[in-house]
């Protein structure tokens, strides 16, 4: 196969040198075994089971969060502009 003949979309001052060694290198990629797939998917299934449910008031960790990060931004507000406990 050529270089003018390839999948690979050639940009502006692509080189066919760079074509090719695409290419080579598309062809020449390893694929794990199938064993090592298998195993793979099982674990990543079992993964998937043993997720760990939502804290029973994760709406109220958010707002407690949220509010928190507020009142901190609010304090670094007012020392920037010289009035609160942290002006200079």
């Amino acid at each position: 196969m050529s270089a003018r003949d390839s999948q690979y979309d050639r940009g502006p001052g692509m080189s066919d040198d760079l074509v090719l060694l695409a290419e080579r290198l598309q062809e020449r990629r390893p694929v794990p075994s199938s064993a090592f797939r298998g195993e793979l998917r099982r674990r990543l299934l079992a993964l998937r089971r043993h997720r760990h449910p939502r804290p029973e008031r994760l709406r109220a960790l958010i707002g407690a969060y949220a509010s928190s990060g507020v009142l901190l931004l609010l304090v670094g507000a007012l020392s920037t502009a010289g009035v609160g406990p942290l002006a200079a």
